[in-house]
């Protein structure tokens, strides 16, 4: 079975096609810019990486592109769209209504529609690429496999908030978590590499410029630091992270800003790039801490901090703690921060091999021989869980 997930945002669209008999990713692509100039990148094994630019004013566009690459005579790896069994989008929430994925008919659709006012940058442009799907490639099933959906095990307690209880009866006003596929991914196999054990207690760190961390339970998530949106949680590269809610008041009585003005400044002007008014890149943000900026120090400092703090509190809700896995581009590449993170978390088992940890940059445990507590680096890999998904969902249902 050959399924091809496809992520689409508000003016772009990232694809990867999967042969599901080897597991194998046969090509990826990049449409960008959308109804604005059109660039694009496709990469397949094998064949040379082509870029350009390409005039897309939908997304319907940009799947027409798809769908000349794939099958193009030189560069693609498919002769006819023929050979796609299944369609797998990446959609950010359902709300509380889907914890699995589904089949997409008319309802999921509406649920997704319904669900914008949780997600409105992220679920209409799911919409889109949804809707292009079905134009371009008509008659291939598709399937729906939600952020939010692996952190719906959470129990009232972590996932209310503690303001008036109607607010969460009429609009839902909850924490929802995101990353979920990432969280999923790495956690089982952080539970292989510890030997599949009955019962565990890990801590997923999904670090990149979007981040959060998850306490995961016997294969189950208890609680994550991402709430009604991403963001809540840890300061990320221009995302705020928790804070006192009084800020936005003071901000709009001192300012004149509206709400909206404000969540907006919470969400692209803050975090790492707020505080240290360098970057959101945190290879830049380092490079400039190197060089001795104050600003740039504290705001590392911030993020570190924060991480820290998210594995202990989970520790203390999970009643003990068997590893810690980072995932994700800085989880996976930067040695010297997750080194950082784990310094100090000594008394909860912990022990790094300093020089592995400092030059791994795929799948390894980087604990020091003897630790009571793994540390696990483990590249996630979001959209092989969606294509597995979609090929369960759509086998299923042809059995039937």
């Amino acid at each position: 079975m050959k399924v091809l997930v496809v992520n689409a945002g508000s003016s772009s669209l990232k694809y990867q096609l999967f042969d599901m008999d080897t597991q194998e990713m046969l090509a990826k692509g990049l449409c960008e810019r959308i109804g604005i100039d059109g660039r694009y990148k496709y990469e397949a094994a094998g064949r040379e990486q082509v870029k350009g630019d390409y005039a897309m004013k939908t997304h319907a566009d940009a799947i027409k592109l798809l769908t000349k690459n794939l099958t193009d005579p030189e560069i693609g790896v498919i002769k006819s769209m023929k050979e796609i069994d299944a369609v797998g989008h990446r959609v950010l929430t359902a709300g509380d209504i889907y914890s699995d994925s589904v089949f997409i008919d008319e309802d999921v659709k509406q649920v997704i529609k319904d669900c914008i006012p949780i997600g409105p940058l992220h679920n209409p442009a799911n919409l889109m690429g949804i809707e292009a799907c079905a134009e371009v490639i008509e008659g291939v099933p598709q399937v729906a496999v939600f952020d939010t959906g692996f952190h719906m095990t959470m129990p009232p307690k972590a996932y209310l908030y503690a303001i008036p209880y109607r607010y969460y009866e009429q609009y839902r006003l909850r924490k929802y978590g995101f990353h979920g596929t990432s969280h999923r991914y790495v956690s089982g196999k952080a539970i292989e590499m510890l030997g599949n054990p009955e019962h565990s207690r890990i801590v997923t760190c999904h670090l990149g410029n979007g981040s959060s961390c998850a306490a995961i339970k016997d294969g189950k998530v208890i609680d994550t630091s991402m709430g009604l949106t991403p963001l809540e949680g840890l300061p990320m590269g221009t995302r705020s992270g928790n804070l006192d809610p009084a800020v936005l008041g003071f901000i709009g009585e001192h300012e004149g800003k509206s709400a909206q003005e404000i969540v907006t400044m919470l969400n692209k002007e803050s975090g790492v790039l707020g505080v240290s008014g360098v970057s959101s890149d945190f290879r830049d943000l380092e490079a400039a801490a190197d060089a001795g900026n104050e600003r740039a120090i504290i705001a590392q400092d911030m993020f570190v901090y924060a991480v820290k703090k998210f594995i202990g509190s989970y520790a203390a809700a999970m009643g003990g703690i068997d590893a810690v896995v980072f995932t994700a581009g800085i989880g996976e590449n930067n040695g010297k921060m997750r080194g950082d993170i784990m310094e100090g978390l000594e008394f909860l088992g912990f022990e790094l091999d300093k020089e592995k940890n400092l030059v791994t940059r795929s799948q390894a445990d980087v604990s020091a021989p003897g630790a009571r507590a793994k540390t696990l680096v483990i590249p996630t890999n979001e959209e092989l869980v969606i294509a597995m998904d979609t090929m369960d969902i759509v086998t299923k249902r042809t059995a039937k």
